[in-house]
């Protein structure tokens, strides 16, 4: 089994930053991709960023510019910088992967970490 672990969300004025992170773990044979997905209220969950096992990067237009995607293979973890944070950012971030286990290669998702940002 795979479990993806969010951390690093929480309140942050507009301008501000945070740093979110996912780490993999579990009986993984290898990592394809990763990336980060956020649903606001109301709305559809909606790719924000996503990295590939050769660093091929894709980014909403959103943000790009103000956040940055990265990875550490050997930790199996994937990070996102966000910065010159705006309230249109506020959401639940999910932690996505393309992962081979034993057998299959199948998508796996986190729990979600909440980013608001309010004054």
């Amino acid at each position: 089994q795979v479990q993806l672990v969010e951390s690093g969300g929480g309140l942050v004025q507009p301008g501000g930053s945070l740093r979110l992170s996912c780490a993999a773990s579990g009986s993984i044979f290898s990592i394809t991709a990763m990336g980060w997905y956020r649903q606001a209220p109301g709305k559809e969950r909606e790719l924000v960023a996503r990295i590939t096992g050769v660093n091929t990067i894709n980014y909403a237009d959103s943000v790009k510019g103000r956040f940055t995607i990265s990875r550490d293979n050997a930790k199996n973890t994937v990070y996102l910088q966000m910065n010159s944070l705006k309230p249109e950012d506020t959401a639940v971030y999910y932690c996505n992967g393309n992962i081979q286990v034993p057998g299959r290669i199948g998508t796996y998702w986190g729990r979600g970490t909440q980013v608001s940002v309010s004054s």
